[in-house]
C-alpha cells in the first residue's frame, strides 16, 4: 500500500529538532509487524481450507466458548497495526496544514470504501441459477473491479501534463478507475442469492449488511480510531480514556443500554463500534511514544510498552471472568489479550530493527508488509482463479497426506501473493483508498 493507505503507512518517526514537513525515517519495527501479521492471514485463510483430520484443533479458530489460538489473534493484531498507522498518517497530513474537516473527510471516504467492499465480499459468490451466470466468474469480476477502483497507478504520474490538460497516461489511469466503480456498481445491482437474496437494490432503495465482514468491521474501527485520534491527538490520558469507554460499551449493550436505539440496527454498538475500536485505539496510543518529545530514547520507549502490556494483560484476566474470550463476540478479554501479545511483538522487531539494527531478520517481514490491503485481495480472489483454472483439486490435493503439507501449502501461497503484490508495486501498481 501507499503512504496514505490503511495499515500500510511507513512507520514514520519525526526526529525533535524535525521540521513538520520534513521525511522522517522509517520505523522499520512497525513495518516488519505489518508484514507479519499481513502473512499470518493469508497463511491461516489457506490453512482453514485443509481437511480438519490434518490440522490441529490449535491451528484453527477457538471452537470452545472461552479461549483463543494464534489463529484468533490476527484480526485483532490488524486492527492495532492500523491504529499504530494512524498517528503517522493523519499526524503528518495535520503537521502539513490540512484541516481538521478535510482530513476527517479523508477518514470517512475510506472507512465507506472499505464497508462497501466488505459487503460485496461477506455476501461469498451468488447463486449461478438465480443470476443466470457463472457465480465463480461474478467473485472473480468483482475483485478485479475493487482493484481497479481503489487502484493508484505510479505510470500515470510519469508523464508531464500537456498544454491542453492531463496527459494521456493519467487520464487512462482515472479511466480505469471509473471502470472499476462502475463495475462495483453492477456486479452489487446484478447479484442474485438464494431465495433471491440481493445486495443493493435501487427502487425501492435498500442494501443488504446482514455482517460487514472483515474488511468493514475494519472499516468501522479506522472511523472510530481516526475521529478519537482528530479529537485528542497524541493526548495519552484521553486517549486511554477513549479506550476504556469503547470497551465499556460492551458490557452496556449486553445489558440491554441501547436497545430501541437507531444505530444499532445497523451496527453493533457493543462491538463493532466499542470493543473492536478499542484495539485500534490501543494501538494510537503505542505509536504515540514514537512521535511526543518525552518518549525519544529507546529506555522511555521500553518502559511505556512493558507498562502498556503488562496493563492490558492485568486489564484482560480481571475482566475474563465476565464475558470469556471470545473472538466472534468481540469480548473484552479477548481485546485486550490481543493488545498485549501484539505490542509484545512489536516491542521485539523494535529490539531487533530499530535499537540493534539485524535488519536481516527484520526486512523481509517490512518488504512483505507493503500494499497489505492488494496482498489481502489477491489472497481472497485465488481460490475463485483455481476453480476457473481448473486447478482446484490439484490445490487441494497439496495440503495432503499430513500436517506438513498442508502448513507446506499455506506458507507457500502466502509468499507468492506477497512476491505477487511486490512485482505488482514494482511496475506502477499500488492499491490505495
Amino acid at each position: 500500500m501507499t503512504t496514505s493507505t490503511i495499515a500500510s503507512e511507513p512507520g514514520k518517526g519525526p526526529s525533535p529538532a524535525a521540521a513538520p514537513s520534513t521525511r522522517s525515517p522509517r520505523i522499520t519495527s512497525i513495518d516488519s509487524l505489518r508484514g507479519l501479521i499481513v502473512l499470518s492471514m493469508i497463511f491461516v485463510n489457506d490453512l482453514a481450507g485443509a481437511s480438519r483430520d490434518i490440522v490441529p484443533d490449535w491451528m484453527r479458530h477457538y471452537a470452545g466458548k472461552s479461549g483463543m489460538t494464534f489463529v484468533d489473534l490476527v484480526f485483532p493484531a490488524f486492527l492495532f497495526i492500523v491504529g499504530m498507522s494512524i498517528p503517522f498518517a493523519l499526524g503528518s497530513r495535520l503537521d502539513r496544514g490540512e484541516s481538521v474537516w478535510k482530513v476527517g473527510l479523508h477518514v470517512a471516504t475510506r472507512s465507506l470504501s472499505l464497508l462497501a467492499i466488505g459487503i460485496m465480499m461477506v455476501h461469498g459468490r451468488p447463486s449461478a441459477e438465480a443470476m443466470g451466470w457463472s457465480g465463480t466468474w461474478w467473485a472473480i469480476l468483482m475483485y478485479s473491479a475493487a482493484l481497479l477502483a481503489f487502484s493508484e497507478f505510479s505510470f500515470a504520474r510519469r508523464e508531464a501534463p500537456s498544454r491542453k490538460g492531463a496527459s494521456p497516461l493519467a487520464m487512462l489511469g482515472a479511466g480505469l478507475k471509473l471502470i472499476g466503480f462502475l463495475g462495483l456498481l453492477a456486479l452489487a445491482l446484478c447479484y442474485r442469492g438464494k431465495d433471491d437474496g440481493r445486495i443493493l437494490r435501487i427502487a425501492p432503495f435498500s442494501l443488504s449488511t446482514s455482517w460487514y465482514g472483515i474488511l468493514g468491521l475494519i472499516g468501522w474501527s479506522y472511523a472510530v480510531g481516526g475521529a478519537v485520534f482528530l479529537a485528542f491527538r497524541q493526548n495519552r490520558t484521553a486517549l486511554l480514556a477513549c479506550m476504556g469507554l469503547l470497551l465499556c460499551l460492551f458490557p452496556a449493550s449486553r445489558t440491554g443500554a441501547f436497545e430501541g436505539f437507531f444505530l444499532a440496527n445497523w451496527v453493533g454498538i457493543g462491538d463493532t463500534l466499542g470493543s473492536l475500536p478499542s484495539i485500534t485505539v490501543a494501538g494510537i496510543i503505542l505509536a504515540g511514544i514514537l512521535r511526543t518529545p518525552d518518549t525519544q530514547t529507546a529506555r522511555a520507549r521500553l518502559r511505556f510498552t512493558v507498562l502498556f502490556i503488562t496493563g492490558c494483560s492485568a486489564a484482560a484476566l480481571l475482566l475474563h471472568g465476565l464475558y470469556g474470550i471470545n473472538k466472534n463476540s468481540a469480548t473484552p478479554s479477548w481485546c485486550l489479550w490481543a493488545c498485549a501479545i501484539t505490542a509484545a511483538l512489536w516491542l521485539a522487531f523494535y529490539c531487533v530493527s530499530d535499537l540493534l539494527s539485524v535488519r536481516a531478520l527484520s526486512r523481509p517481514f517490512a518488504m512483505a508488509g507493503e500494499n497489505v490491503l492488494l496482498a489481502y485481495l489477491l489472497s481472497c480472489v485465488l481460490p475463485s482463479v483455481l476453480v476457473v483454472s481448473g486447478l482446484i483439486e490439484w490445490y487441494g490435493r497439496l495440503s495432503q497426506p499430513h500436517l506438513a503439507n498442508a502448513i507446506g501449502r499455506s506458507l507457500g501461497c502466502a509468499v507468492f501473493v506477497v512476491a505477487l503484490t511486490a512485482a505488482l508495486n514494482r511496475i506502477g501498481f499500488r492499491l490505495r483508498l
